[in-house]
């Protein structure tokens, strides 16, 4: 029994490290995409090709000077990055390996319940600073989060009917013939733009708008706290690109492919933000709850008729 215990905590410690492993190099991906598209080199100049540049800018980042705001709720500002951090590596446990990681047989309703706390993480980091700029930030940010938490729902909800399972090593099993995504092309557009905005990435990054909020929620956040924010955020960019390749893109399998899938994925999310302007937010509002919302609701009554026809 304890070398079970021994075997899922190391498991877990090892996929924790990778998963930082992965978001240090995802945001050299990023600077680099982002600078070939402007015509520019990005990052070549620390180590070879610039791949040590992530790790140089940890230590930056983590060795600067932390702020101290007079009039702001201590606790709520100290603790709210490391949750949001803990959150996000957390919802990694629902990887769908078959060996030495904790099995779910839930594991579709952990993680909503995992992104429902997400929601404390916006509030709570918006909330204590005493400027206007981070609490308005939050609160963009909550009213979006929980606007396509719905719609998301919904479009998990037509996969479901079709596997009629929450364990998310099903989605491998029923796309072994043929992926969800030419059965659902439609309800995958509207699951990576949801992703999109449930990340609060371009062109929904309207908790970070820089033009009217100077950044967003983060704004009077230093140091550690600035890059336990930034962690998080470019986690949840990496997990969202997992969950939409076992929901359409063939499930989980213990291959290179699986692993080239999800950078494709990632990679989306990337050049979405070097092409696309920001949305307008009253836009962004309209596209959920009078057009995805609708689309999800549709699809999810087709598949659910399909399900019972094919019964």
């Amino acid at each position: 029994m304890m070398i079970e215990k021994f075997n899922i905590i190391l498991g877990l410690m090892i996929l924790f490290i990778g998963v930082l492993v992965g978001v240090a190099f995802l945001t050299l991906l990023e600077r680099k995409v982002l600078g070939y598209i402007q015509i520019r080199k990005g990052p070549n100049k620390i180590g070879f090709m610039g791949i040590l540049q992530p790790f140089s800018d940890g230590i930056k980042l983590f060795s600067k000077e932390q702020t101290y705001l007079n009039y702001s709720n201590y606790l709520y500002y100290y603790y709210s990055p490391v949750i949001g951090f803990f959150l996000s590596l957390i919802i990694w446990m629902l990887i769908p390996y078959s060996f030495n990681i904790i099995m779910f047989n839930l594991g579709v309703l952990f993680f909503f319940g995992g992104k429902k706390e997400g929601f404390n993480f916006f509030l709570m980091g918006g909330g204590p600073p005493i400027s206007n700029y981070p609490k308005r930030g939050g609160l963009r940010a909550v009213a979006q989060t929980i606007s396509y938490e719905v719609s998301l729902a919904l479009i998990f909800g037509s996969s479901l009917i079709l596997i009629m399972d929450f364990n998310l090593l099903s989605l491998n099993i029923f796309q072994e013939n043929i992926w969800f995504l030419f059965l659902m092309f439609p309800l995958s557009l509207c699951m990576f733009s949801s992703m999109l905005a449930e990340t609060n990435r371009t062109p929904f990054d309207f908790a970070e708008g820089e033009s009217e909020l100077v950044s967003g929620f983060n704004v009077e956040y230093s140091s550690g706290g600035f890059a336990l924010i930034f962690l998080a955020e470019y986690s949840s960019i990496l997990f969202m690109s997992m969950m939409f390749v076992l929901l359409y893109m063939g499930g989980y399998s213990l291959s290179l492919e699986f692993y080239l899938k999800l950078s494709f994925i990632s990679f989306l999310f990337i050049w979405v933000r070097g092409t696309l302007p920001r949305y307008r937010y009253d836009k962004l509002m309209y596209l959920c709850w009078k057009v995805y919302l609708p689309i999800s609701l549709n699809m999810m009554i087709l598949y659910l008729g399909l399900k019972m026809f094919i019964i």
